[in-house]
């Protein structure tokens, strides 16, 4: 079964809305590595139609452009990109489809693709929050950057119950951005007060 993984930038306080506005001073060879290893082991895209919107209103420019991040602006152009919206879309950027029928069922349809690559995301908040609930979702990739912005959506607003997630791997980088990945936790620790209690230290005899 294909891997889905999604990757987000989000600030110390939560918020992964407008990235744009205050990740860039901490981007660097490290993050930019991180960022491509997750979309060079995909060769398809999952997105949410503001977040396709918007790279698609970038990306192609950038590759017809030949600058410096023209490889990569090839890669996203060249990958199946999947668009979740409720609407009918008209496509420019190319190798663009829309979802067809129940979110879920598709999804899973997706997974069971017979591909060795990965499913990519990147931002697509409220898909990745749908995902992660129906536990589609394999891995969740935070770069959490050393910065409180205050206001914007948050990644984990209004959920309904607990969410236990494991650690899987982490690397701390250079400008003190903490890159996390993490996959839901199906056997996360259970208990209260008592026992956590048998872990504090005790007075001596």
């Amino acid at each position: 079964m294909r891997k889905i993984t999604a990757g987000l930038f989000i600030s110390l306080d939560g918020v992964v809305e407008d990235p744009q506005d205050w990740h860039f001073p901490y981007f660097n060879d490290e993050m930019g590595q991180a960022v491509d290893e997750q979309m060079s082991s995909a060769d398809t895209l999952l997105l949410g139609r503001r977040t396709y919107d918007s790279f698609a209103g970038a990306w192609p420019d950038r590759e017809k452009a030949g600058g410096e991040d023209q490889v990569f602006a090839k890669k996203l152009g060249d990958a199946r990109k999947i668009v979740v919206s409720a609407q009918e879309l008209r496509f420019s950027w190319r190798n663009s489809e829309r979802l067809q029928g129940d979110l879920i069922e598709a999804v899973t349809a997706l997974k069971e693709e017979p591909s060795t690559m990965d499913i990519a995301m990147s931002g697509s908040v409220s898909l990745v929050r749908r995902l992660l609930a129906a536990g589609l979702l394999d891995e969740l990739r935070l770069l959490v950057h050393p910065i409180a912005v205050g206001e914007g959506m948050r990644l984990f607003e209004d959920v309904d119950a607990p969410l236990p997630l494991k650690l899987i791997s982490s690397a701390t980088f250079a400008t003190g951005v903490v890159h996390l990945v993490y996959r839901l936790d199906d056997g996360a620790p259970t208990g209260g007060y008592a026992k956590a209690k048998a872990s504090l230290p005790q007075a001596a005899g």
